[in-house]
């Protein structure tokens, strides 16, 4: 675990991050305080990629000695939140709480369902576009909460933007037809996808919803929004 969290921290901390504290195999962490960072975000992105990258690096070291690969999902999240000593007053820690705090550990958790390894909420997404690859995923709603949110994968930094967009305004096109119901067009467009990318699960994820919704008595004012039921 330490030979884990090591590099993992080292990375947050390259990229000007504050770790808030480990829970297990996470590491929460956060930007933009205690000093203020107008580029929060686009700090975070790059540090979610690196980390990426470092535990591809990791895992060849751990295939020798047959350690089990570790598999990570990240959630971040943009937006207002409280930040100080938090606790009681014999015991408290330095710790940031709020909604964009909970948002960021729910999309976390949604990696699992679309196998991707980034999640971002919009207000990521808007921040830092300019700098990295984005596609957008789904509209949903994350469980504990009544609106929904357009979520997106981070996918890469600045140079993949255009190695991706072919794959990116595939998968978006039949996002597009998955939202107006084109069922047919929708099923085109996530195969091309998978042509590309074999093992892309967010396409997979799409074809099996239609299985399903072509047959379901949708209202005329359907949105295309996911309610997820789950953490």
């Amino acid at each position: 675990m330490n030979d884990y969290l090591t590099p993992m921290t080292d990375v947050i901390l390259r990229n000007s991050g504050t770790v808030d504290k480990y829970m297990g195999d996470a590491i929460m962490a956060f930007w933009g305080a205690p000093l203020p960072q107008e580029d929060h975000a686009v700090r975070a992105c790059r540090a979610a990629l690196e980390m990426e990258r470092t535990l591809k690096e990791t895992q060849r070291t751990w295939d020798k000695p047959g350690i089990p690969r570790l598999v990570s999902g990240i959630g971040l999240s943009t937006g207002k939140a409280v930040v100080g000593n938090m606790g009681s007053s014999t015991r408290f820690d330095y710790t940031v709480i709020g909604d964009a705090v909970n948002l960021g550990s729910r999309l976390e958790g949604l990696n699992k369902e679309y196998g991707t390894n980034i999640i971002v909420p919009k207000y990521t997404y808007l921040a830092a576009q300019e700098e990295f690859a984005f596609r957008e995923l789904d509209f949903v709603k994350v469980k504990g909460k009544d609106l929904p949110i357009k979520i997106y994968e981070l996918m890469g930094d600045k140079k993949a933007v255009v190695e991706l967009k072919e794959f990116i305004d595939l998968f978006e096109t039949g996002l597009k037809a998955y939202r107006a119901k084109a069922w047919a067009m929708a099923e085109e467009y996530f195969g091309h996808v998978l042509e590309l990318r074999p093992e892309d699960g967010p396409s997979k994820v799409y074809l099996s919803r239609i299985k399903v919704l072509r047959d379901a008595e949708l209202p005329d004012y359907w949105d295309g929004v996911f309610v997820m039921k789950t953490k």
